[in-house]
C-alpha cells in the first residue's frame, strides 16, 4: 500500500470539509473493494475518510410503507432486524447471504451500493424495491442512481446517507454465488407492488451492471409463478463472460435464478 492519512469524521459535514480540502480523497465504508484495491496499488488516495462513525448514517426505521436504513448500516443489523424481517423477508434474506459473518459485520448497505460493484446484492434490491436513495445533497430514484459498471450517480465528494425501501405486496431474492468469493455469479431479485406492478432486477451477470429485465416483468405482472418465465431467455452479448462463467452460461443462470426468486417470493431463505 501506498501512503495514505486515515481520518475518522463523526459528522457529514466534517466528512464533506476533509474531502474537499484534499486533493486526493475517498470516502471508505465497509472497504471491501477500496481496501483490495489499495493492497494491490491499483488505488493510492492520499486521504482516507472513514465515514462508519457518523451517527446519521446509521440506523434502520420501518413505517407502514417504507424500510429506511442508514448507509453506514452493516449487513448483519439488517440481515438480524426483526423488523425488516417482517415488512421485506427477502431484503433480510439478501443481507444474510452476503459473504461470510466476517464480511457482513464489517460491509455496509452504502458502501456496496455507493459502488456498484456488478456482483454486488443490494443494487438488485434498489432496483426491484424501486428504492429512494438519499444522499448529502439530494434524493435520487433507483432507476436513476445506477449508471454502469462501478458507476453512479454521486458527483464527487457526494455522500450516500440512506436508502428508503418501498416495502412491497411481496418479494423474493436468490443467487448463484462464486463458491470462491460468495459474490453473484447471477441473482435475481422480483418483487410484486402494492399498485401491481413487478420489478425484476438482476445482478452479478449484466455487462453493463445491475439491471431489470423488463421481458420478465411482463410475464410474471399477468402470472406471479415459475412457470411464468418458461421459455424465456437473455441475449447472451448483454451478459458479462469472464474466467468464472462464460456469457451463455451466465444468461442461464439469469433465467434459473429468476425462477427460484419467484419461488422465494416472502422467504428470508435463498435458494
Amino acid at each position: 500500500m501506498y501512503a495514505t492519512t486515515y481520518h475518522r469524521p463523526k459528522t457529514i459535514a466534517e466528512a464533506v470539509a476533509l474531502y474537499e480540502g484534499s486533493e486526493d480523497a475517498s470516502y471508505l465504508s465497509g472497504g471491501h473493494t477500496l481496501i483490495p484495491a489499495l493492497k494491490n496499488r491499483l488505488a493510492a488516495p492520499q486521504h482516507l475518510i472513514d465515514v462508519r462513525a457518523i451517527p446519521e448514517l446509521s440506523g434502520i426505521a420501518v413505517t407502514a410503507d417504507r424500510v429506511v436504513i442508514g448507509a453506514a448500516t452493516r449487513h448483519a443489523a439488517v440481515a438480524a432486524c426483526e423488523d425488516v424481517k417482517a415488512a421485506i423477508p427477502a431484503l433480510c434474506g439478501l443481507a444474510g447471504s452476503i459473504g461470510d459473518v466476517q464480511v457482513r459485520h464489517m460491509g455496509t448497505i452504502g458502501g456496496s451500493t455507493a459502488n456498484n460493484d456488478p456482483a454486488a446484492d443490494y443494487p438488485s434490491a434498489v432496483l426491484s424495491l424501486d428504492a429512494v436513495v438519499h444522499t448529502d445533497r439530494r434524493v435520487l430514484a433507483a432507476d436513476d442512481f445506477f449508471q454502469g459498471l462501478y458507476t453512479t450517480a454521486l458527483a464527487p465528494g457526494e455522500i450516500l446517507v440512506r436508502i428508503e425501501f418501498r416495502i412491497p405486496e411481496i418479494a423474493g431474492y436468490a443467487k448463484f454465488r462464486n463458491p470462491a468469493s460468495r459474490y453473484s455469479m447471477a441473482a435475481a431479485f422480483v418483487s410484486r407492488h402494492r399498485d401491481g406492478k413487478v420489478r425484476v432486477a438482476i445482478t452479478g451477470a449484466g455487462n453493463g451492471g445491475v439491471f431489470r429485465w423488463s421481458e420478465a416483468e411482463e410475464r410474471l405482472a399477468d402470472d406471479l409463478t415459475p412457470a411464468a418465465l418458461d421459455g424465456l431467455a437473455l441475449d447472451p452479448s448483454l451478459m458479462m463472460g469472464d474466467m468464472h462463467a462464460p456469457a451463455d452460461y451466465r444468461a442461464h443462470l439469469v433465467a434459473v435464478m429468476s425462477r427460484r426468486a419467484v419461488e422465494n417470493l416472502g422467504r428470508t431463505y435463498i435458494l
